[in-house]
């Protein structure tokens, strides 16, 4: 087995190995490199001690240098170079309490979560492969370094990162290896929000997002994201729909683009229907109200897991809309598009396609032609450059204030009442207009007043 090295990286290990110690390439980029993917970073493992390290070469950054770890920086370029390492008892089931450096490659290895992240590369030794990584890769297999339930109880995450590997790589978890993670799921309460979110960010951008129904079913869900568990313990009986809330919201999720907004949106949109739910007269299931509530709950969620604000605020809002029913008009797009906000239309546009494609293939024809018209309408509206929002009227509050309003609500009501003209008209944007129609709804609220 021979993997191409970069020139650094190759470099590094040979300058350390030329000082008298052991090096290697380690975990993930062998693992890429054997999958025939360009690795996202290069980690040097070394039975070198830190300080021993910096010795060696010139520029270094204590990066961790408690848990036995340097950067080595070449150039603009810099390489993770970590000590073999025997982890000490862990506590919280997330981080060792104590390291303990060692010469030994083999203890360094049977530290790593799962074998395929478990094997040693240099150019002199060739492939360290003690655990049968290689294998593992070949028959698609993601399986612990030896205890499985061992490995969960050191580092609760790894239990989301097996779903996440087996997301992202395509591969079958092991039996031994699944039945650990559904015995120890409940751990997951004790990793922080910011470390799932990670997780649950590459499960949902692989090009296996379905895997989150494997996590539902040995419990991980029931951890980390409850409120799924609900929506697949919600069938929809009616005629739009051949799938329970969960499962259609993730035959959604696989029509949109890798897109961390549009997979969060089409995970949640319909979150709020188990709470929404009733039955008509006819047995017939209705969730009214469900993408208002439905916000709410996605903020709440996002917020829980620590979303950044524009990443939550767009989500939200793509869930709040959602459902909502075009008029095919250029009027009723030109209101459309002021209550969503041009910003996210066309992510709307994806979402509701998505929506639809997850629904009965019997009603796809109508909704999608809808869907069509609607979008041909708006980017129309688009080429005209008509107005849909405040800031393209033609005038202002300082216009206003000219005219003898005061700054204050009567000013933004006026401003409104505009703009709902011009949403109706778009030829009236033109500001000698503007300023007569507002004379006129001044004198008309002076008289009424």
């Amino acid at each position: 087995m021979k993997i191409q090295l970069p020139q650094k990286v190759d470099y590094i290990i040979n300058q350390l190995i030329k000082h008298g110690y052991e090096a290697y390439a380690v975990g993930g980029c062998v693992r890429d490199s054997i999958l025939g993917k360009e690795p996202e970073d290069w980690d040097i493992t070394t039975s070198a001690k830190p300080m021993e390290v910096k010795k060696i070469f010139k520029r270094t950054i204590d990066t961790g240098i408690v848990h036995g770890t340097v950067t080595v920086m070449l150039e603009k370029d810099g390489y993770e170079v970590t000590t073999y390492r025997i982890d000490g008892e862990y506590e919280d089931n997330r981080r060792p309490k104590t390291v303990e450096f060692t010469s030994n490659l083999v203890e360094d290895l049977k530290r790593r979560d799962f074998t395929i992240n478990a094997m040693a590369y240099n150019t002199e030794v060739g492939l360290v492969d003690i655990f049968d990584g290689y294998k593992d890769i070949k028959e698609e297999r993601i399986r612990c370094v030896g205890e499985p339930s061992d490995r969960f109880d050191e580092d609760a995450l790894r239990i989301l990162r097996a779903l996440r590997f087996s997301a992202q790589l395509g591969f079958d978890i092991d039996k031994d290896t699944l039945e650990a993670v559904q015995k120890k799921a409940a751990n997951l309460k004790n990793i922080s929000a910011e470390r799932i979110r990670v997780e649950l960010n590459k499960l949902l951008l692989s090009d296996h997002p379905e895997k989150l129904m494997d996590a539902y079913e040995v419990g991980i869900t029931k951890v980390v994201l409850p409120e799924f568990d609900a929506m697949m313990n919600t069938e929809q009986y009616n005629y739009h729909h051949i799938y329970n809330v969960g499962a259609h919201s993730m035959k959604a999720l696989e029509w949109v683009d890798k897109n961390l907004v549009l997979r969060w949106t089409m995970l949640l949109h319909d979150v709020e229907k188990p709470s929404c739910k009733v039955k008509d007269e006819e047995g017939c299931d209705h969730f009214y109200g469900h993408p208002e509530k439905g916000a709410d709950t996605a903020k709440q969620i996002l917020r829980r897991l620590k979303f950044d604000n524009e990443t939550t605020d767009t989500v939200v809002r793509l869930v709040k809309w959602h459902d909502y029913n075009f008029a095919l008009t250029p009027a009723g797009m030109r209101r459309a598009s002021n209550k969503v906000g041009t910003d996210i239309m066309e992510l709307l546009f994806q979402v509701k396609r998505a929506d639809i494609l997850a629904q009965n293939p019997k009603t796809w024809g109508d909704k999608l032609g809808h869907l069509d018209k609607a979008k041909e309408i708006y980017q129309a509206i688009l080429r005209k450059q008509e107005c849909v929002e405040l800031k393209d009227l033609h005038i202002n509050g300082n216009d206003l204030i000219s005219l003898g309003l005061k700054p204050g609500r009567a000013l933004g009501k006026t401003l409104n009442l505009l703009l709902e003209q011009v949403l109706e008209n778009p030829s009236l944007n033109e500001r000698e207009k503007l300023l007569e129609l507002a004379e006129q709804l001044i004198s008309d609220n002076i008289e009424n007043n």
